[in-house]
């Protein structure tokens, strides 16, 4: 998550389209976003893509919710947690549902997932993002 950080956006952006799609989804919330992440890292990268759209970062639930995680970062021998066999399919799961993630498994594969246990599939959204570069998989979703 750190590569979404205004900090890295230079000349050649690692992350374009990702990036794009985090904006415009973060864009479509409204002034007031709420943002939901795991860990002090997820929450900053919020906070760096609501002020990138204009948009204030607040505490209160009848705002826009965004929320910071990512899939298993252990999909490419290059990802940050190196090559692992399980992190496909750990993902295809994620994909399906949030309901039943193994939070062990998650660890082990570098997962920042604690934060999405409990929202709708992503079938139920619009997906505007859905890759895995250098071996961590990310999705951009809005649901209305």
């Amino acid at each position: 998550m750190p590569a979404l950080l205004p900090s890295y956006a230079s000349l050649d952006d690692p992350v374009a389209p990702l990036r794009a799609a985090c904006l415009s989804a973060v864009g479509e919330l409204g002034p007031r976003v709420r943002v939901v992440a795991s860990g002090p890292s997820g929450r900053r990268v919020g906070a760096a893509l609501a002020e990138a759209v204009g948009a204030v970062v607040v505490d209160a639930d009848e705002t826009g919710t965004l929320v910071v995680g990512n899939g298993s970062a252990t999909r490419t021998e290059k990802a940050p947690g190196h090559l692992d066999e399980r992190a496909a399919g750990f993902d295809a799961a994620l994909r399906a549902s949030f309901d039943h993630i193994d939070l062990a498994l998650a660890d082990e594969l570098w997962a920042d997932v604690t934060c999405l246990v409990g929202l709708p599939p992503l079938a139920d959204g619009d997906v505007r993002y859905d890759d895995a570069p250098y071996g961590v998989q990310y999705w951009v979703a809005v649901w209305g």
